[in-house]
């Protein structure tokens, strides 16, 4: 055993916090945390896994979901081509698989939205195969070890990383490991404030010795925010709304929504107002009120939006929209800005 390894388990043991998703062998419930922990933090994306669980307690209840129903269970969690790919992967395995997932790394990578890392720790996790994880908070702590300056997300620094990864695992043990590095990086070699001085690795890290512990792991080329400006048009009908599916590969997609008119810069009241599609759509409406969000953010998108609440005096024919008691928005699976307009407006409840 490699004495890194060792002191991380010892570490982890003694400190590893309590997941419904450890100590279990279950491999589709595995690889939901998995998914629902992508670019999330444990303490958000527990309750969804809970709630994943509670209602498709197997991967063939997932597959057999309606995928409305999967979109709204994961309403504001985020990264919504991961509840696609989600649902997509479960109608793989119950279509070619029978219902049965797979214990194979290729396999599981064949899974859509399935990549190194999560078949990785799946296998090492559900089947304890000599699979080493890297996921950020591995960089981070390999980064810091070893006092690699080679940046993370090139595709030198993936090889370079991967490789101290697999040179250090616990073959025996690789799923106690892989928990471990990770835990390790979460909770105490943190990318601020890491504590350093405790550090029960302190005198193997290299960046310590070096005194470059705040300069790694090491970053480039920082994503472009790109601005959009969204007028969200809300067509009422006596106690009816009206609303729309996002179907393009955007943000958002297979998200409900209401009627979009979107610039390239911010427009006023009277620009929205006369705009030529939406007058096509309705010659007669009245506006009721217009509602102004603070910017919402995205990770590489900054969004700025006015909702505009509109009386139409005939409804809609259109199948471009979907006709809903004002009432039942909440049973729709809509973007987390949708939700807070609502919110603001006390149309729907925070549960």
């Amino acid at each position: 055993m490699h004495p890194i390894s060792e002191k991380l388990i010892t570490w982890y043991n003694i400190n590893k916090r309590d997941l419904p998703w450890r100590n279990i062998n279950d491999p589709y419930k595995i690889w939901l945390s998995e998914i629902i922990l992508q670019q999330t933090q444990v303490i958000q994306g527990l309750n969804y896994y809970l709630k994943f669980v509670e209602n498709f307690p197997t991967v063939t209840d997932l597959a057999n979901a309606p995928e409305d129903v999967v979109m709204r269970l994961w309403q504001g969690l985020g990264y919504y081509s991961r509840a696609r790919n989600l649902h997509s992967a479960a109608k793989f395995i119950q279509n070619t698989h029978k219902g049965v997932f797979p214990k194979t790394y290729i396999e599981i990578k064949e899974l859509k939205g399935v990549g190194d890392y999560t078949a990785a720790a799946v296998t090492s996790f559900a089947f304890k195969l000599p699979y080493a994880v890297v996921d950020g908070n591995v960089y981070r702590v390999l980064a810091r070890l070893f006092n690699v300056e080679t940046p993370i997300n090139s595709t030198q620094g993936k090889k370079e990383f991967q490789l101290i990864a697999e040179e250090i695992l616990n073959l025996k043990n690789p799923d106690i490991h892989n928990s471990a590095i990770m835990e390790f990086g979460a909770l105490f070699c943190k990318p601020q404030n890491p504590k350093c001085e405790d550090c029960t690795l302190k005198l193997h890290c290299l960046a310590f010795k070096n005194k470059t512990v705040s300069l790694l792991p090491v970053k480039i080329n920082k994503v472009k925010i790109r601005n959009r400006y969204f007028n969200y048009i809300i067509f009422n009908y006596k106690k009816k709304v009206y609303i729309t599916k996002r179907t393009e590969k955007d943000i958002w997609q297979n998200l409900y929504e209401f009627y979009l008119i979107e610039s390239d810069h911010l427009i006023d009241e009277m620009t929205v107002l006369a705009n030529e599609e939406l007058n096509k759509l309705c010659i007669n409406f009245n506006l009721k009120n217009k509602t102004t969000l603070k910017k919402h953010i995205l990770s590489h998108q900054h969004i700025y939006a006015n909702f505009y609440e509109l009386e139409i005096t005939t409804p809609f024919k259109s199948q471009l929209f979907v006709e809903i008691n004002r009432e039942e928005l909440d049973k729709y699976a809509t973007p987390q800005l949708i939700n807070k307009y609502l919110l603001v407006k006390g149309n729907i409840t925070t549960t």
